[in-house]
């Protein structure tokens, strides 16, 4: 299974030659992305990356909806984790 993550743009520059790179950001961290499938973005749209390449552009609506889903995900597996955690603790098996 693969998993595109939207992410946005903060900056745009060429790369001497081989294509142009962008930098984007998810929940504070910045990575280094080809624009060589999409070449119409621009700073501050969202776009679906892959693998390190820039595969489609989103829209800021599904971009963000599709970010708190991501979150809601990471909430619902910490709160597993915890209960995981506790019933460990107090000796007792968790669930299956």
């Amino acid at each position: 299974m693969c998993l595109a993550i939207p992410t946005q743009i903060i900056e745009i520059s060429p790369d001497g030659g081989i294509g142009i790179l962008a930098t984007v950001e998810l929940g504070g961290v910045t990575r280094q992305v080809s624009l060589i499938m999409t070449p119409e973005a621009k700073v501050g749209d969202y776009v679906l990356v892959h693998t390190g390449y820039a595969i489609s552009l989103m829209d800021t609506e599904e971009a963000e909806a599709s970010l708190e889903a991501f979150a809601e995900l990471a909430r619902i597996q910490e709160a597993m984790e915890a209960e995981e955690a506790a019933l460990r603790a107090s000796g007792s098996r968790p669930r299956e």
